[in-house]
């Protein structure tokens, strides 16, 4: 895959826009892309900001489905235009609330029961160790050293967020996380370093 530039983005939500703007004028509530559909999802908690909502999403789901700060701004726009969102109260220093409308609500719905299927797991870490092979021994043992101990501390996070999780979605959701970052560490023990 291309790596994604600003002509992409910029296209992406061009697209975004307009596929929204054809299904809302034909009657549908406009259909929204993984991205959109998880700020659509951490609305429904209630009004958030922009810095709100980067900040819910790394904690909500960070470990398995990252979004950047400007993926989000990039898509609150496109969702206020497609009117899933609609502009909320002024947060502190000029910062805006951005509120779900009813037509979020079902696309967010939609977008929910529609996405059956397989997924593809995108790791950049997992694609350097499959050519750790190129490496040498030293530069090998560094990626290691460095990919554990990132995933170590985050298994330790994991496994804290899943003790105190009450909702059994949730609960699922954060056993497959600590699963993901045990099986992480597991596949950088097996590398061989020399």
């Amino acid at each position: 895959m291309p790596p994604r530039g600003r002509a992409t983005a910029a296209t992406e939500a061009a697209v975004v826009t307009a596929d929204s703007a054809a299904g809302a004028s034909a009657g549908h509530d406009p259909a929204v892309n993984a991205t959109a559909a998880a700020l659509l999802g951490l609305l429904h908690a209630g009004p958030m900001t922009g810095g709100q909502l980067v900040s819910a999403a790394t904690e909500r789901f960070g470990a398995f489905f990252s979004v950047t700060r400007s993926q989000v701004y990039r898509e609150l726009p496109a969702l206020c235009s497609a009117g899933l969102l609609r502009l909320g109260d002024p947060g502190p220093r000029a910062s805006q609330q951005y509120v779900l409308t009813a037509a979020g609500t079902r696309a967010f719905t939609t977008w929910l029961t529609d996405g059956g299927g397989s997924d593809a797991l995108r790791s950049p870490l997992v694609l350097r160790l499959l050519h750790a092979g190129s490496l040498s021994a030293g530069e090998r043992g560094e990626l290691v050293r460095s990919g554990r101990e990132a995933f170590t501390a985050r298994l330790a996070a994991a496994r804290s967020a899943a003790r105190g999780e009450s909702d059994p979605y949730r609960r699922a959701v954060a056993d497959f996380a600590v699963a993901h970052n045990r099986a992480m560490v597991k596949l950088l023990d097996a590398i061989p370093l020399d």
